[in-house]
């Protein structure tokens, strides 16, 4: 037996592994990022491109999805001042797509005292006279752009690019939409999910698929209407720590950061287990459930049907969002793909796939939850001292992950 420390929250809990144990990991990305280099790199971009610096936005993400900004976003505004624009005329703005506002507080906590020396805004989906409606994809999806940044006079994206469960890989483009998106676009674009035709979640819909993958297209089509002038992509480690940034204009940059993200956290393994042990990663990986699903989908995939999952995910902010658990109080996956089939409505994706896996496998969850919320998703609580105790005895095949919210099985 050997110890090992597994990240809950901003917190670990020890556990005791077997020998037999296997460890799935992701490759760590190799080098370094330091704000001085991307300084260097950016004025380079800024002076290859040659734009028209004025009324610049900068599209960033939230709490949920950190990218070092504190170190990196007053920078990135001294670039800009240096190629001669104001710092009135630098709008950054928050991309919660339909996720809730982050207070002024988590807003400083992220982006330093940048949040107030300049102007931020704090995305509204619902907000329906903040869009221009400029027609709709091919899928039907309405494409709804926000009308200060059409009136923009260049735009940037900066933001980590992750593997995302359906739409295969977040940032880069994600940040405009559905980042800066209207909500009833989302969610028409989030119903790419389902395939009515058989009842089941589309299969295109994974991690690390955007070629044949209808909501990645339909999400291409959208921003191609109002693509970012320059986009900054963070690779990350599994301590969120900036290894690199991919710095670059257009379709090509964003498929070179998810190439590289996909060397790292991408695994071709065709075993699966009687019982897998993961961490989400800790904070703010597991944040709230909508971010610790991420790490569940990833590691159901290692485990045998009828098999056992324990994640560790403490959901100090609770589910994270007011629309999830009532799909859990219509019946069941029928009833709730024939309602969200109908009229999709938020998190309701996320909600039968969570189904679809309790359904397959035994799911337990170290968390903060209350018992009652994790018994109605159709998972069952730990305590620590049950995690504990969770491979001791257990004779089974078994393996641990530390980091599920970034271990893709492909």
């Amino acid at each position: 037996m050997h110890s090992v420390e597994l990240k809950y929250g901003k917190a670990t809990i020890p556990l005791d592994l077997s020998d037999e144990t296997r460890v799935l990991t992701i490759k760590e990305p190799a080098g370094a990022s330091d704000p001085e280099t991307f300084g260097v790199d950016l004025t380079f971009q800024l002076g290859r491109l040659k734009p028209e610096l004025k009324d610049v936005a900068v599209v960033i993400a939230d709490k949920t999805r950190l990218c070092a900004y504190r170190d990196y976003l007053p920078v990135l505004v001294q670039v800009l001042q240096a190629a001669g624009v104001a710092q009135d005329q630098i709008t950054f703005y928050i991309a919660y797509g339909t996720h809730p506002r982050q207070s002024d507080a988590e807003s400083r906590a992220a982006y330093g005292s940048i949040y107030d020396d300049c102007k931020f805004i704090h995305h509204d989906c619902h907000a329906e006279a903040l869009f221009e409606h400029l027609g709709e994809t091919t899928r039907g999806t309405p494409v709804r752009v926000r009308r200060d940044i059409l009136a923009a006079g260049f735009v940037m994206t900066f933001g980590a690019v992750t593997h995302h469960y359906f739409a295969g890989y977040g940032g880069g483009r994600k940040l405009l939409f559905p980042g800066l998106g209207a909500r009833e676009a989302v969610y028409v674009n989030h119903g790419l999910f389902l395939d009515r035709n058989t009842g089941r979640l589309a299969a295109g819909c994974e991690p690390g698929r955007l070629k044949g993958n209808p909501l990645a297209e339909d999400i291409d089509e959208i921003v191609a209407r109002k693509p970012a002038d320059l986009a900054i992509h963070g690779i990350l480690d599994s301590h969120g720590r900036v290894c690199r940034l991919i710095t670059g204009t257009g379709r090509e940059s964003f498929e070179q950061a998810c190439r590289e993200q996909g060397r790292n956290c991408e695994i071709k393994h065709d075993r699966q287990y009687d019982l897998v042990v993961a961490s989400c990663g800790g904070y703010p990986k597991d944040i709230n459930f909508i971010q610790s699903h991420k790490a569940v989908h990833n590691a159901a995939k290692f485990v045998k049907d009828g098999g056992r999952l324990i994640v560790l995910a403490r959901c100090p902010d609770g589910i994270g969002s007011q629309t999830f658990l009532p799909w859990f109080e219509l019946g069941g996956y029928a009833q709730a793909f024939k309602r969200l089939a109908a009229d999709y409505a938020g998190n309701g994706g996320t909600a039968l796939s969570l189904m679809e896996k309790t359904q397959r496998i035994e799911i337990s969850l170290v968390t903060e939850l209350p018992d009652d919320t994790v018994r109605l998703m159709g998972a069952a609580k730990l305590s620590g001292a049950d995690f504990g105790k969770a491979l001791q005895g257990f004779y089974g095949q078994a393996a641990m992950i530390p980091n599920a919210s970034m271990l893709v099985k492909m």
